[in-house]
């Protein structure tokens, strides 16, 4: 690893909690996304700012434990007539799986799910 990434991960680090911290798979593909969208003005500067989040902040995979919450919540959450976006409920399985809350200001879409904490 560079010097630019033990800056960023040693910012990272003084961060509340950041041993603690971590992001989805599909959240890292979702700010790749707004990248991706940005008119040229805004590129660069998303950019740098994504990949610093992504350098810095571990992210996790999606494997069979979350599939398996996945999976249920899926299902749950259809059954009880409150479906949840692809992407919120891969956030939200990943999270309950790993035992981690859930830091987000979409408290609505998220509220009421079995064993998930919001932060």
């Amino acid at each position: 690893m560079g010097g630019r990434s033990s800056i960023r991960r040693t910012q990272a680090a003084a961060l509340p909690g950041a041993d603690d911290i971590a992001i989805a798979a599909i959240t890292a593909s979702e700010l790749l996304h707004g990248v991706h969208r940005a008119d040229r003005a805004h590129r660069a500067g998303r950019q740098a700012f994504v990949e610093w989040v992504l350098d810095a902040i571990p992210t996790q995979p999606f494997t069979l434990p979350v599939a398996r919450v996945h999976s249920r919540l899926w299902a749950e959450r259809e059954a009880a007539g409150k479906p949840l976006g692809a992407h919120d409920l891969r956030v939200a399985s990943t999270a309950i799986a790993l035992d981690f809350g859930l830091a987000t200001t979409d408290r609505k879409a998220f509220a009421g799910i079995p064993g998930l904490r919001l932060l």
